[in-house]
């Protein structure tokens, strides 16, 4: 198990090899630091939150990347810069699509609002894939993750509510997200086989 004591480095090296209690660790340390960083930067709440925990998937997810030229810190929050710019952009680029489009061509009638067939078999597949990984969750995960993403609850309310810290809900959060992700990785072609 990984100890409080332990620099980022050896943390690092553990998470190399899979381990999501030194992973956790890293998450819990620099947790406020992250969101801090970036809430500086977006001014909203639910975003940085949201921003945040893009930033720790993308640290598990690219730790092999992590060359030691600099600190593991600085190196997190290049991630979190990076996330940030790109979240950013992509706000930028939707409003700009909102203005060239205008609104009469997003009704439902549209037909870019339609799908094939094989759209809807393969959403019902991925919703399979989904389902089977969300039963490895234990309940107080799903209904953390209901309440922070259905009923849009910050993390104070959601810890009140669940009576569990706020490190929990963001440590469950981000176990949730990480399924949902790697639920993401199959294709439609191997979706359901």
């Amino acid at each position: 198990m990984p100890s409080a004591a332990s620099s980022d480095e050896e943390l690092f090296e553990r998470i190399r090899s899979g381990s999501e209690p030194h992973f956790n660790l890293i998450y819990d340390r620099y947790f406020r630091r992250i969101y801090n960083f970036i809430y500086l930067r977006v001014r909203n709440h639910a975003d940085a939150e949201e921003l945040t925990q893009e930033t720790f998937t993308a640290v598990f997810r690219s730790i092999d990347g992590y060359s030691g030229r600099s600190t593991p810190l600085g190196w997190i929050y290049g991630i979190a810069k990076n996330t940030v710019h790109s979240h950013l952009r992509k706000l930028r680029t939707q409003g700009e699509r909102m203005e060239r489009v205008g609104l009469e061509s997003l009704t439902a009638t549209s037909p870019a609002w339609s799908s094939t067939p094989e759209d809807q078999l393969v959403m019902r597949r991925y919703a399979r894939v989904i389902d089977d990984r969300l039963q490895s969750l234990s309940d107080w995960q799903a209904e953390v993750f209901f309440l922070r993403h259905v009923e849009d609850l910050p993390i104070r309310e959601i810890s009140r509510r669940t009576m569990r810290s706020s490190d929990a809900i963001r440590s469950g959060l981000y176990r949730v997200k990480r399924i949902l992700v790697e639920a993401g990785e199959f294709d439609s072609a191997t979706v359901g086989r």
